[in-house]
């Protein structure tokens, strides 16, 4: 296979939508769009960490709760020709959850954990109590304007894959691919709109049974079961594209079956060893600023 060809397969593996959903021309270079990005990722990390410590000044974005249109578009219950409808549900949540834990207030991902759990709960109160749980107990400063046990735990799988699946760790330091590109919505969400509704539902068990632990062994088991699908990829886009590939499918739709896999596929995963990896990676966040 000439040069010529060579370059065409690789286009053609590659898929033709952008993040944004724009379609990419046929000429798209993907070598030099590829070594952009990498750069770019650095940028936009800086650039977060600004606009956290912005968010924590008193001059900072005044939070609101503007996203409760934006949550489960597709579900009949949510929608505002409902009777009910759970969107004032979830508004009521969200408001006084902001009310009674004022150093969170409202952040991006909660409202689509709440609106699960009033779907589960079809309760007010139990899905106000259930949400203090999660955000104040099971998953503390995930949810923080800094989002420190966010990032944290982002660092700890990173570390984690470095551990238990070498190749794939070295498929994205070779491209330099942050793993908040590809995982941040799995922490923050819960899953939610990530994998299937039942699927969800029986992590969610684990998850408040056993703790942020189970968040792991889900996301271990989803890297070590497509590892090889995974390291197909060639670029980064290719690489996000596959990591969004990996929770859909048999796979995960089937989820007792899954739920038996979280608990073999990533092996040991002692509490202590999570706690050891937290706290290293947590102080060199620290020391980041």
């Amino acid at each position: 296979m000439d040069p010529a060809e060579r370059a065409q397969a690789a286009r053609a593996r590659v898929p033709r939508i952008d993040p944004y959903g724009f379609e990419r021309p046929e000429d798209f270079d993907y070598a030099a769009y590829e070594e952009f990005f990498s750069t770019y990722l650095v940028i936009l990390t800086k650039r977060a960490i600004k606009w956290s410590k912005l968010l924590k000044g008193s001059g900072g974005v005044r939070k609101s709760l503007t996203d409760l249109n934006r949550t489960f578009p597709d579900n009949v219950r949510f929608r505002k020709t409902a009777e009910p409808c759970l969107q004032k549900t979830l508004y009521n949540v969200l408001l006084a959850y902001g009310l009674h834990n004022r150093a969170v207030g409202y952040c991006q991902g909660m409202n689509f954990i709440a609106g699960y759990l009033i779907l589960i709960t079809k309760n007010e109160e139990e899905s106000f109590w259930l949400l203090d749980a999660l955000v104040g107990r099971i998953l503390p400063d995930y949810y923080s304007p800094a989002m420190l046990g966010l990032k944290t735990d982002q660092e700890v799988l990173a570390e984690l894959v470095r551990m238990k699946l070498p190749a794939v760790a070295a498929l994205m330091d070779g491209h330099g691919v942050l793993w908040t590109l590809l995982v941040s919505r799995w922490f923050i969400c819960l899953f939610v709109d990530i994998l299937p509704v039942e699927t969800v539902l029986r992590i969610w068990d684990c998850l408040f049974n056993e703790g942020s632990k189970i968040i792991f062994r889900v996301a271990l088991t989803l890297i070590k079961q497509h590892q090889e699908f995974i390291l197909e990829a060639s670029s980064v886009p290719d690489i996000c594209d596959k990591f969004k590939q990996i929770t859909k499918g048999d796979f995960v739709t089937e989820c007792h079956t899954f739920m038996q896999k979280i608990f073999s596929e990533p092996g040991s995963l002692s509490m202590t060893t999570i706690t050891r990896l937290r706290e290293s990676r947590r102080a060199a966040l620290l020391t980041q600023g």
